[in-house]
């Protein structure tokens, strides 16, 4: 009986395939990256069939590598970006244009309208999101009202809505499934928390037809069948990256968090079986739905975080390659009074501006190089601080550490300031590849490779512990110009008369 998951992590950036044995380790990983379109300032947008190319090579390529073929398989689990949406034709299965990627702005005015018109009380209480352009719905709202047949084809199933885990399924089952599990539908502000379905009154509302939307089914179990080189293979696991890294870093228990350090830097902490509301400009969405069953999770969300890192790379040539950046900041042993804010898509949780812009402060004719990359990974910490701040204020708890993953965590320098800012241990575990191991183990309890989550917590090793070093009054005096730095870049957007 084969023994091997197949864990498939279409991420914003790049595909990557991995294969993970019954003891929970990851024995292969293939990465492939594919283009990023940026049609206009703001927009962001991919090609979805581009996506499933680059993901049908990656599992080409990781069977390869483990000599394996798809015969030795057990089970697939998916993990994908969150909101980027797909619409295509049923028939054909073409996608009808480009996919709309998360980090997209262009629907930011159709959400100002909506909250001008009274509704953003409505979608918080029915979603627990922001009204945003960040979600699925106003983009997928957009992409049918960009040709005039679009909107009465999707009102007839002629055309399907998807988020990423929707179009790789459909994909793999050949046609056969168009689902999406809970936690992804929970990104869309479409879904109704409390009830845990589509709510019409929001597809009404929204412009999205009930028609074009995918089945809602458990983020552990098997929902449908991959048919690869003429072997049928259970795809038993989805979740949306975040919450499939929050499965993976075993954040079981209520009050356990996580945070993400990929292209945006992701935060969310597990709050258990009622969809509480935060207090706090932060999200409350679904973690995973196992058996029937929802759990919940605060989460916070940076834009942008080893992005700000690639632009460094690719835009500003400062580094060849991304691990490179903390040699650089090593250069210097301060930020040098710079202060970057990476407000390229706007600014995320919890300040929701999405009109503010990237902005460099302090800058002398003394800065290198090194001060600038110090100050980028600083931000990355500093907006990480700013959503810790929040959720503990809204969840009225403790936090004893912070459990970190994502390329980003493996940057030491980043780690130790992050542990300095926050006064908590940051607690980094041996594999980084939690979002993985996350699509992994869901896939494997719903097959039943392993009975439940306590069979899964042995499976968790530490890495390195980052305990804080500094004082409070630093810490307090870093706050200080982070702020004063927020500061300069809201009057920016305030002053552009878009706020």
């Amino acid at each position: 009986m084969p023994k091997c998951i197949l864990a498939l992590d279409q991420g914003t950036t790049s595909c990557r395939s991995a294969i993970i044995d019954e003891a929970g380790q990851i024995l292969h990983i293939a990465q492939l990256e594919f283009p990023q379109h940026f049609p206009q300032p703001g927009w962001v947008e991919h090609d979805a069939r581009e996506i499933w190319e680059t993901q049908k090579s990656t599992i080409d390529q990781v069977l390869d590598k483990a000599q394996l073929s798809a015969a030795d398989i057990a089970g697939i689990g998916i993990t994908n970006q969150r909101e980027t949406v797909v619409v295509w034709d049923r028939a054909t299965g073409e996608p009808v244009g480009p996919a709309i990627v998360w980090q997209d702005r262009r629907t930011a005015n159709r959400c100002n309208d909506l909250k001008n018109d009274g509704h953003e009380s409505t979608i918080r209480e029915k979603t627990g999101l922001i009204l945003d352009a960040y979600f699925s719905a106003t983009k997928a709202a957009w992409i049918l009202d960009a040709h005039p047949s679009h909107r009465e084809k999707a009102k007839a199933g002629e055309l399907l809505f998807g988020t990423i885990d929707t179009w790789l399924i459909w994909n793999l089952t050949q046609g056969k499934k168009h689902v999406t599990d809970a936690s992804n539908a929970s990104r869309t502000m479409l879904f109704n928390l409390i009830e845990g379905k589509w709510d019409e009154e929001l597809c009404d509302l929204l412009g999205v037809p009930s028609a074009m939307l995918p089945e809602v089914v458990d983020s552990s179990g098997i929902c449908g069948w991959a048919e690869w080189d003429g072997i049928r293979i259970p795809i038993a696991g989805i979740a949306g990256d975040q919450q499939a890294a929050l499965f993976g870093q075993q954040c079981f228990a209520p009050g356990m968090a996580k945070n993400t350090y990929g292209t945006g830097c992701f935060m969310l902490m597990n709050i258990g079986l009622k969809p509480t509301l935060s207090s706090e400009p932060l999200l409350t969405t679904v973690a995973w739905r196992i058996q029937g069953e929802l759990t919940y999770a605060l989460e916070g969300s940076v834009f942008i975080a080893g992005a700000l890192i690639q632009w460094l790379r690719d835009e500003m040539k400062f580094i060849n390659q991304a691990s490179e950046i903390e040699a650089l900041a090593k250069e210097v042993e301060d930020n040098g009074g710079v202060t970057v804010v990476p407000a390229f898509a706007g600014l995320g949780a919890p300040h929701w501006i999405p009109e503010a812009r990237g902005t460099i402060l302090g800058i002398t004719r003394g800065t290198r190089q090194g001060h600038i990359a110090r100050a980028a990974l600083e931000s990355i910490a500093l907006q990480s601080q700013d959503v810790l701040i929040s959720m503990l204020q809204s969840a009225h708890i403790s936090l004893e550490e912070l459990r970190v993953d994502g390329g980003a965590a493996q940057n030491n320098l980043l780690m130790q300031y992050q542990a300095d800012l926050l006064g908590l241990d940051v607690v980094r575990p041996q594999t980084h590849e939690t979002t993985v191991l996350g699509a992994a183990y869901l896939a494997g309890l719903g097959i039943g490779m392993w009975p439940n989550t306590e069979a899964l917590h042995n499976k968790w090793l530490g890495d390195r512990t980052f305990s804080p070093q500094q004082s409070v009054p630093w810490r307090s005096r870093q706050k200080q110009q982070w702020n004063r730095a927020l500061r300069a870049v809201k009057a920016w957007a305030l002053d552009s008369g878009t706020l």
